[in-house]
């Protein structure tokens, strides 16, 4: 099987003039490769804060319009920025179980989210070898007022963090894979050349229920990170028992 690791698609449309323009303005083109890597995966990180949008297969070029973006629309940005710099990289898919996201969304409608939610990371082909980047996903403040509402905890599993090092998690690119939702991870879907690819054969909130989340749900959500962001994190009811990963949801693999 062949692959392509540095095409534009629909999705990865990195000619779009927004994304060819912050490239120029930056300068980022006349960096190294590290220093690429690290220039488009710090701008993703943190001036793409962190909350969601209308729908998961956005164009990158939305993204960045939007200025924010989950796991699986941030991934897109910073894998159509990637090409555009000449790096290539691929998209990972798994799933998270919710629990990771408890805090986020709101607890009257935290019963009716799916259990498996859809989620992502990026894999950078970089010295030789394919490093995997998820620890773009929370922007700086976000992650700052998790450490100051839980100074005690090295694990966290809710609030959109999944980590066994809350205190000095691993999202700092360094040459090194990333990490920032790794431990809420419950089924792996495999590789593919492109976030494309992989919404082509998985989506969710489809239908009625995916109407309500788009005009209703996904709004209070970014007010709660918003909120979480200025320090203000919510209390999950039921203690520690929500606060750590689903460890009895074995990882299962899927062939691609």
């Amino acid at each position: 099987m062949s692959h392509d690791y540095l095409s534009e698609t629909p999705l990865l449309d990195y000619e779009n003039p927004a994304i060819q323009k912050l490239i120029a303005q930056r300068g980022w083109a006349a960096l190294s490769d590290g220093e690429r890597i690290g220039a488009a995966y710090d701008f993703v990180r943190n001036e793409i804060l962190f909350g969601y949008n209308s729908d998961d297969a956005l164009p990158a070029s939305q993204v960045l319009a939007d200025g924010y973006g989950q796991c699986n629309t941030k991934g897109t940005l910073l894998m159509a920025l990637l090409r555009g710099l000449g790096i290539p990289c691929r998209f990972h898919g798994f799933t998270i179980d919710k629990g990771l996201q408890r805090g986020v969304v709101p607890e009257l409608v935290y019963p009716l989210a799916p259990r498996n939610i859809i989620h992502s990371w990026v894999e950078v082909q970089y010295r030789g070898e394919w490093l995997e980047l998820e620890g773009f996903i929370l922007d700086q403040d976000v992650l700052s007022a998790l450490q100051a509402a839980f100074p005690e905890r090295s694990s966290l599993c809710a609030y959109g963090a999944g980590t066994d090092c809350l205190q000095a998690p691993n999202v700092a690119w360094t040459g090194q894979s990333t990490y920032i939702q790794k431990t809420g991870i419950n089924r792996d879907f495999g590789v593919f050349d492109s976030p494309d690819a992989f919404y082509a054969g998985h989506r969710q909130l489809t239908g009625f229920r995916g109407l309500i989340y788009r005009l209703v749900i996904r709004h209070w959500m970014n007010r709660r990170v918003a909120q979480m962001r200025a320090g203000r994190v919510p209390t999950i009811p039921g203690g520690d028992n929500n606060l750590v990963p689903a460890r009895s949801i074995s990882i299962e693999k899927d062939a691609v």
